[in-house]
């Protein structure tokens, strides 16, 4: 494969700020090596960051994305920077964690995607959001998103 499929990237190799909005990143993409063949692709980010829009508090989650690629893969760095950029964002971990699943979804046009947004307790009530974009295609290979129930110190 040539290298002339990358050289449009605007942020890889490159320094490149946070956003200062998740609506300001630029999800990035490059072509599937392997497009026909049905593979997952995860991302973990076991240190997102959000603000309560309501007291403005930092909220943490952990979030796994899963998604079987059609003709594009996302570029991490630019997925990095996208995550990011929701530090200093105010929404509720439903809205955060859809927006991200939808943005990915019109950016990539996967064959399937899921995320799991696991929330770490606010107000003592940890909150788990879960979002598939369909029925996964048949065969995949789809592992456990490996992240446990919050227990407490229980």
């Amino acid at each position: 494969m040539s290298k002339k499929p990358y050289q449009n990237l605007s942020q890889l190799g490159k320094k490149s700020a946070i956003p200062a909005t998740p609506e300001e990143a630029t999800l990035e993409t490059v072509p599937n090596p392997h497009p026909g063949t049905v593979y997952l692709v995860r991302f973990t980010c076991p240190e997102f960051t959000s603000l309560c829009p309501v007291t403005g508090q930092p909220d943490f989650a952990q979030l796994v994305l899963d998604y079987v690629p059609g003709k594009k893969l996302v570029e991490s760095k630019s997925l990095k920077l996208y995550l990011a950029a929701f530090r200093n964002h105010a929404a509720f971990h439903e809205a955060c964690t859809l927006d991200i699943a939808k943005r990915l979804e019109q950016t990539l046009k996967p064959a399937w995607l899921r995320i799991g947004g696991y929330w770490y307790p606010r107000g003592g009530i940890p909150i788990d959001i879960f979002y598939q974009s369909g029925k996964p295609p048949e065969n995949l290979w789809i592992p456990e998103q490996g992240v446990a129930p919050y227990r407490g110190r229980g």
